[in-house]
């Protein structure tokens, strides 16, 4: 969805003005075929029940059901293609990872028919689509075929499959779909096996820490983004937040690590755009994302001020005007980048807290050595009021203003913040 071309070619060209906001990983979404059994269109129904064949072309299904492991989207060009695409990303600085879907397959996998033991059957025999545990019923995620993961040939074949990618197209690592519904233990021989071939970043969309001790290096923060998501809308406050940083603390090492987003391809899709979801705290939520412990998330059209829900089972586009959030990731990524209290990852940088008094204002401080950086910020749609111990003549580091704090009483006015760096005592 990111040109109109939705090619690699195209993708390709944009890779410099990604470089610009700071963009170190390309995290590229299923480049795989998509089945044509049971292919899914909007509304829920296959593509098989729409009689009209123009209005049937319409519809690409879900990226998600998958019908080649080794084979490229035809849509989006050739092998040649993506190598080259891999290269540029190489030649900028930046690293690309591919979205495994490791759950599931496509109907018309060549597994279906050679290896139909390595899915799960029901009673009478028959493949089925993954089931949810807890209800006993379909996921509705009926254009796929649950993979069996007791079947020990599956696993070294999918092991295999990962290894082609790394070993001839020079990829940097995976985004592992829905990891949470595979064994950890799968994970823990197949990363170990991936990264004996070079050192590769494995990003899981899950929150499970034993993932962590699996060979994974970064996790999803869902209930972080979901808490942002209640402070947007007043259901939530700066202690649901202070709670999540809490709890992370407790249950993550200091080398493990969590994926912060404002948005992403579900909830642009289902859930509403930035806008819809966000509204007037949209800019302080996207900062605060880069400024808390983690790594930001960037989601295609985000840095073009996207308010677009892009189809999900169809071609769409992205318009691409630069606007005012294009610039505030500009600033953003160069101060994740070169800033060392801004730094996440496996040596980040320390988290503190500060004191306001107020339960609509969060404030913290994070430091790496010498360097200090101070979030401020009033995570509500009223104006609040504060005291803050903290003195000192202080640089915003996105409005180029200087700003003395002397532990006088704050205003903030809605959604208002401050992400500040010490100048002088």
């Amino acid at each position: 969805q990111y040109s109109k071309e939705g090619t690699f070619k195209a993708f390709t060209k944009d890779i410099p003005g990604l470089k610009e906001l700071g963009v170190k990983i390309i995290w590229m979404m299923p480049i795989n075929p998509i089945s044509e059994i049971k292919r899914k269109a909007t509304g829920g129904s296959f593509t098989s029940e729409i009689e009209d064949k123009e209005e049937r072309k319409k519809y690409l299904g879900s990226y998600y059901s998958v019908s080649d492991y080794k084979a490229i989207n035809p849509e989006f060009g050739n092998k040649d293609d993506f190598k080259e695409l891999i290269e540029t990303a190489h030649d900028n600085g930046m690293y690309v990872i591919v979205d495994w879907v490791p759950n599931h397959t496509g109907w018309d996998h060549p597994w279906i028919t050679s290896h139909p033991e390595w899915y799960t059957q029901n009673e009478q025999g028959e493949i089925i689509d993954p089931i949810n545990p807890d209800t006993g019923k379909s996921w509705g995620w009926t254009d796929t075929a649950d993979l069996n993961y007791d079947n020990l040939d599956m696993q070294q074949e999918m092991i295999n499959d990962l290894k082609y990618w790394v070993t001839n197209f020079n990829i940097d690592g995976y985004r592992m779909d829905v990891a949470h519904k595979v064994p950890p233990v799968f994970f823990n021989e197949a990363i170990t096996e991936l990264k004996k071939i070079k050192p590769l970043f494995m990003l899981a969309e899950a929150e499970q820490q034993e993932l962590f001790r699996n060979g994974f290096d970064m996790q999803y923060a869902w209930e972080g983004h979901h808490i942002l998501n209640n402070i947007a809308k007043g259901e939530a406050s700066v202690k649901e937040f202070d709670t999540y940083i809490n709890k992370q603390k407790e249950l993550l090492e200091p080398t493990d690590f969590t994926m912060n987003f404002v948005t992403n391809h579900d909830e642009n899709s289902w859930s509403g755009t930035l806008k819809e979801r966000m509204g007037d705290a949209s800019e302080l939520l996207t900062t605060l994302v880069y400024a808390m412990p983690g790594m930001p998330l960037i989601y295609s059209g985000q840095e073009y001020d996207l308010n677009h829900r892009l189809k999900f089972f169809e071609k769409d586009s992205i318009p691409k005007t630069k606007g005012n959030t294009w610039n505030l990731l500009t600033k953003l990524g160069d101060l994740k980048n070169n800033h060392l209290a801004f730094h996440g990852g496996k040596i980040a940088a320390s988290y503190e807290r500060l004191t306001t008094e107020n339960e609509n204002v969060v404030a913290f401080k994070r430091s790496k050595e010498v360097a200090e950086v101070y979030f401020i910020g009033n995570l509500s749609n009223q104006v609040q009021s504060f005291i803050l111990d903290v003195e000192g003549t202080y640089e915003d580091l996105l409005l180029n203003k200087s700003l003395i704090l002397n532990q006088k009483k704050i205003q903030l006015a809605p959604w208002q913040y401050y992400l500040l760096n010490k100048v002088s005592p």
